[in-house]
């Protein structure tokens, strides 16, 4: 016997079979066990999410000999036949090569008669929207008043193109793409009962390459174990796929943490060696972002406790606006491949940019010296500023001079102006957190902080602010933050005011200046405020 596709072997033969289609599955089911069956049914989504494998199952639902249901039985002859493509009540039609009018008018003369052995003549009519605009027209008046033997069912892959005079005389269900995690455990299932060792890793690098359709999921899966030679393993699939593996990806997470440029380009030219797509690299490094973003602010979306393990420490380590910046570089360095002299350059020129653009100069990772006889670690300038400012705890101020006598002392932090000053040198999140609290009360080992209430989610980063408070002050210092409406002004809301006051002062200022108030009264002209920055 000659060897059958695991998509054709595998393709579900009942609605119980069917993966990831429950919304749609649940509305057949009740329709068909209540006997309120629609004269057509349209089934849209992209390739290999199963349309017209649920026009078949929807075609022995009505036509088995054991009666009408959501569960056929599969033995009798008009299930066996329908499963074998021969029923001849069962009709499927290609749209794209049976697109005119003529096709479709005698497909309409052929439904007036009855079935021949059926219950029901159901027409399937694929890629539907591909049929010219006659062949709608002639279809319009049959597809809303069929014969009672009649059923239609519609697919396609881009229902915008179908007239809404069809769409109004259909039932028209959506299927979704299949999600990553019913692929892979589908993938599972078949290579068990086909008794294929197979690795669980590699299964992901297949589902991904799916790109969520379970067609093309089966059709690489075969790719791979004839790649294999009867294995499917995760180094085979991705040279088979050419996909980046995830050592290479945190190899360079590594390197851009370290502001190690070297380890990051020995990456880039071990990609290179191995023939790695650098577009494929590209969109695995976002979704890496997207995926450690998701970490910092909603830990929980990620159900994988083993990939929220791994990913926490990057979160901790990356800046929440420096994530945000690394995902554009890379989804904008990815459409920028076409353009660059080469693959390998576009994407070698991407991690320069990260690392250009890199956690310690956005302020987000700036470690402390090991030691007292250590080099000095660079720090931002409003930070070191801020630092040269506030003592220790118990050190001895000294004596005010001439040009430092204006200055705020900060050495218990008691007042506005300290805290202010303070709060716009810290570091990433720490700084965004310190702006948009009030200082309550600075005692020696604690602050305390009102945290106004519409940015109590960055309360988040509590830890970040105590542990860059520690590295100023030293000592076991802690942090006590209560939400509640400020009575003061915290530093965001001061700068909030001064930027307006500045903004208004320029507004002012241009409206009231000679020649531009001649201008607007010479051409009857007005002035875009939106457009006025002060300077």
């Amino acid at each position: 016997m000659s060897y059958q596709v695991l998509a054709r072997k595998w393709r579900p033969k009942s609605f119980a079979t069917l993966v990831g289609q429950e919304h749609v599955v649940r509305a057949l089911t009740h329709a068909l066990d209540q006997n309120r069956l629609h004269h057509a049914y349209l089934f849209t989504g992209t390739r290999g999410v199963g349309k017209t494998t649920l026009a078949r199952i929807m075609a022995k639902a009505l036509n088995c000999e054991a009666g009408v249901s959501s569960t056929p039985c599969g033995v009798c002859g008009a299930c066996t036949e329908i499963d074998g493509g021969r029923f001849i009540d069962y009709i499927e039609l290609d749209a794209a090569s049976n697109r005119g009018v003529d096709d479709m008018t005698q497909l309409l003369e052929r439904a007036t008669y009855a079935p021949t052995s059926g219950r029901y003549k159901v027409y399937v009519i694929d890629e539907v929207h591909q049929l010219s605009g006659h062949a709608f027209n002639a279809m319009l008046k049959t597809l809303e008043e069929p014969p009672e033997h009649v059923k239609f069912i519609l697919a396609t892959t881009d229902p915008q193109k179908i007239p809404v005079t069809v769409l109004s005389r259909c039932l028209q269900f959506n299927l979704k793409q299949m999600p990553l995690t019913h692929i892979v455990d589908h993938l599972s299932r078949v290579l068990e009962a086909e008794g294929v060792a197979f690795e669980p890793a590699a299964l992901r690098h297949l589902a991904k390459g799916a790109a969520g359709s379970m067609r093309d999921a089966l059709s690489l899966l075969d790719q791979a174990i004839a790649h294999g030679a009867g294995e499917v393993e995760d180094e085979g699939v991705r040279a088979m796929l050419g996909t980046v593996g995830d050592e290479h990806l945190f190899a360079l997470l590594d390197g851009l943490v370290a502001q190690d440029v070297q380890a990051m380009l020995e990456v880039a030219k071990l990609m290179d060696a191995r023939s790695l797509s650098f577009d494929g690299g590209l969109q695995e490094l976002a979704t890496l972002f997207h995926r450690i973003a998701l970490a910092q602010f909603a830990p929980e979306a990620l159900l994988d406790d083993a990939e929220r393990s791994r990913l926490m420490p990057y979160a901790q380590a990356l800046d929440a606006e420096y994530l945000q910046l690394a995902y554009q570089i890379a989804i904008h360095g990815r459409d920028e491949l076409s353009l660059a002299p080469d693959d390998y350059a576009g994407f070698v020129m991407t991690l320069l940019r990260l690392h250009a653009f890199g956690p310690e100069r956005a302020g987000a990772i700036i470690p402390a010296p090991r030691s007292a006889a250590a080099a000095p670690l660079r720090q931002p300038a409003p930070l070191a500023a801020a630092a040269a400012s506030v003592p220790r705890p118990g050190a001895v101020p000294p004596a005010p001079t001439s040009a430092s006598a204006a200055k705020p002392s900060a050495a218990a932090c008691t007042s506005d102006a300290d805290w202010h000053v303070l709060a716009g040198g810290l570091p990433g999140m720490a700084r965004q957190l310190a702006q948009n609290c009030e200082l309550v009360e600075r005692a020696e080992n604690l602050v305390r902080l009102r945290l106004t209430p519409a940015h109590k989610h960055l309360q988040v980063h509590q830890e970040k602010l105590r542990a860059a408070l520690r590295e100023l002050w030293g000592g076991s210092l802690g942090v006590d933050i209560t939400v509640a409406e400020p009575a003061g002004e915290t530093p965001a809301a001061r700068r909030q005011n001064s930027e307006r006051e500045r903004q208004e002062k320029a507004i002012a200022a241009i409206e009231q200046d000679p020649f531009v108030r001649d201008v607007v009264d010479l051409f009857d002209a007005s002035i875009d405020q939106s457009t006025i920055k002060p300077v």
